[in-house]
């Protein structure tokens, strides 16, 4: 290991034990996170959950598990709950925007302001 790896090393482990300062950029970031967490976590447990469904719908067509629930004829309930699951997946992003577009109006003239003290400061 040459010299410049070294200190690359030791400063990079040295970081860790430093206190960091608390920037502006550091605020835009969490604010800009803040924004838009909420809308991701929706969109993927609610695009999880479209997915389950019309897995499952999917399943009780294509597979005996309907046999091994005690349904006589799955091809309807079936085809049923595998469209309800489809719609949901196809209904995910729509309301994503939504909510990415409310929280971001909600947001928005805190950020403005505080990325134009960033842009006027550097």
């Amino acid at each position: 290991m040459d010299r410049n790896d070294q200190e690359y090393l030791v400063q990079k482990i040295r970081t860790q034990y430093t206190e960091k300062e608390h920037t502006q950029l550091e605020a835009l970031r969490k604010l800009d996170a803040k924004v838009k967490r909420p809308a991701n976590v929706f969109a993927y447990v609610f695009g999880a959950l479209g997915a389950i469904i019309m897995g499952f719908g999917m399943s009780l067509v294509m597979t005996d598990i309907g046999a091994t629930l005690g349904m006589s004829s799955t091809m309807a309930p079936g085809i049923i709950i595998g469209i309800a699951g489809m719609l949901l997946a196809m209904i995910n992003y729509p309301i994503y925007r939504r909510i990415l577009n409310s929280r971001k109006q909600k947001y928005a003239e805190q950020i403005l302001k505080l990325s134009d003290k960033i842009m006027s400061n550097g």
